[in-house]
């Protein structure tokens, strides 16, 4: 599996006005997995970092504090600190294309549109990191899906709904176990466990 130690990478907008945006799952769960695992973090320059242990792994959290797109430089900071390969970043983030609450795992691949996921890849200069999308849902008007690029703007920016937040908190708890699940049995354990 490579090396014992590995980034977690957990993509969201800083501040507070942003901080219970769907956009920001995946602050959310870095946030749970420091709570779960006892892992401090604190404020650097260009992210919000956490250093522990995982199980037999050690981890650096990472959330960058830099805007969702522009997430690499903040992983190019942690990445050149750490030294671990682009398979040792794991990066939680937000899935426009999932259902709510749907999580899917990745080894690998393109970034889908993904702005914060193309400034990854292009910090880590690879598409070859291990990935948990957590489903949002896309925006529907007269329950057809809108692709409108300011429709989704509001809508990854917004806070959702009370039930809808209840989803993405069960979601997130899973996504926190994703990751574990990643760190101690690999990828495709994960991906046979979560994509279904």
């Amino acid at each position: 599996m490579g090396s014992d130690r590995w980034l977690i990478v957990g993509l969201g907008n800083p501040g507070p006005a942003y901080s219970h945006n769907r956009h920001n799952v995946g602050y959310w769960t870095v946030n749970r997995l420091a709570r779960l695992h006892g892992i401090p973090l604190k404020a650097r320059r260009l992210a919000t970092v956490g250093e522990g242990r995982i199980g037999d792994r050690e981890v650096t959290l990472v959330k960058p504090r830099t805007f969702v797109n522009d997430s690499g430089h903040a992983v190019a900071a942690a990445r050149k600190h750490t030294r671990v390969g682009p398979e040792n970043v794991l990066v939680v983030y937000d899935e426009l294309d999932l259902p709510a609450g749907r999580l899917r795992i990745k080894a690998k691949g393109g970034t889908a549109g993904h702005k914060g996921i193309k400034s990854v890849a292009g910090a880590l200069a690879s598409t070859d990191f291990p990935r948990v999308r957590v489903g949002i849902g896309r925006p529907h008007v007269d329950g057809e899906p809108v692709w409108d690029p300011d429709v989704v703007a509001v809508w990854v920016l917004s806070d959702p709904t009370p039930q809808e937040t209840k989803t993405l908190q069960n979601a997130v708890e899973r996504a926190a176990k994703a990751v574990e699940l990643v760190l101690g049995e690999g990828v495709e354990a994960a991906m046979n466990r979560y994509n279904k």
